[in-house]
């Protein structure tokens, strides 16, 4: 089964809580760091992971989009994280190595993404130490952005890595998803789907997440 991770990104705010309860059906909440400096946008940060941590027992799925981010990743952790994703162009090779040893040893799931214009065999070399390879088939820095069909390569190329190695290792995709293109996403490989504007700006957003989760099977729930 194809797992959801609604990104809070697209959540309102002011409401926070319900919005959290009315995706309560997926199986991850996807947390969009961004900096103003790595990516030309600033969102959310410890203090709102810390709320939210308080209030749900959601695994949350925390993406860094920020610069040299082995500074934060401790404290990403005891503000609630459960999965930490750094971005394989945010710092040096050594320092994304700490950065996921960090993560590893403080008992966590490490992931590492990558921008549309990187090439996949940036990522191959932290490969056996991941537990999530994240793919961005957006420019990371905004929702609401349109799927970028070529991406669909690199994710059938780390599909293949994955399954050769026998790695433990989930293949997820954020940017520009709903019914449409996460079904070429599965199709390509996928394991998780990030959905944010998809999501959140649906009426029903339990049906939606169900339809979502059926591209596995060749279904749709709607």
């Amino acid at each position: 089964m194809i797992k959801i991770a609604p990104s809070i990104l697209s959540a309102d705010f002011t409401r926070l809580g319900d919005e959290i309860i009315s995706i309560r059906d997926a199986d991850y909440l996807h947390f969009d760091v961004m900096d103003g400096v790595f990516v030309p946008n600033i969102s959310i940060g410890i203090p709102v992971l810390e709320s939210v941590r308080k209030f749900t027992d959601m695994i949350l799925d925390v993406h860094l989009m920020i610069t040299r981010p082995l500074r934060f990743v401790s404290s990403f952790i005891d503000s609630g994280a459960d999965i930490v994703v750094l971005h394989a162009e945010a710092d040096t090779p050594d320092n994304t190595a700490e950065a996921l040893k960090i993560i590893k040893r403080r008992g966590k799931k490490a992931g590492l993404s990558i921008k549309p214009k990187t090439p996949a065999y940036l990522i191959l070399p932290y490969m056996d130490t991941l537990d999530l390879v994240l793919v961005m088939t957006v420019e990371p820095g905004f929702g609401g952005q349109k799927f970028m069909d070529d991406q669909l390569s690199k994710i059938r190329f780390l599909r293949q890595i994955i399954d050769k190695r026998g790695l433990n290792c989930e293949l997820e995709v954020d940017g520009g998803i709903n019914s449409e293109t996460a079904k070429r996403a599965v199709d390509a490989g996928v394991d998780v789907l990030v959905a944010g504007s998809y999501i959140f700006s649906a009426p029903d957003r339990s049906a939606i997440i169900k339809e979502l989760k059926k591209q596995g099977d060749g279904s749709s729930a709607l």
